[in-house]
């Protein structure tokens, strides 16, 4: 019983090597795919990468000319939040098809 134990928890840990291993290389493909929110009916978009990360922020202009700082403010901290908000379901999305549905703390 004890070998079949050792075994058993070897062919675990590779399993987990293997599953860190793929997680590595979802990573980095989520870091070359883009996500966009926006907000104010698109007058204000954000693009961010599969890992959160902010890539840019288009502002049209008749929002910048029309002197109100704070709408300006608010839409881009919703268009920012709708951005990374996609950012992180794509991330769930990939990480649930490579875990089976598992949930890993600190991925989802």
């Amino acid at each position: 019983m004890e070998v079949k134990s050792v075994f058993g928890i070897k062919d675990l840990m590779e399993q987990a090597q293997g599953l860190q291993t793929k997680i590595a290389a979802l990573q980095e493909e989520l870091a070359d795919r883009t996500v966009a929110g926006s907000s104010g009916g698109d007058m204000v978009q954000v693009v961010a990468s599969g890992i959160q990360e902010i890539l840019s922020i288009k502002i049209e202009k008749e929002i910048l000319t029309s002197g109100d700082t704070e709408l300006l403010e608010d839409l881009i901290v919703a268009a920012t939040n709708d951005a990374l908000l996609k950012s992180r379901e794509l991330m769930s999305q990939e990480m649930s098809k490579l875990t089976g549905g598992m949930r890993l703390p600190g991925f989802m």
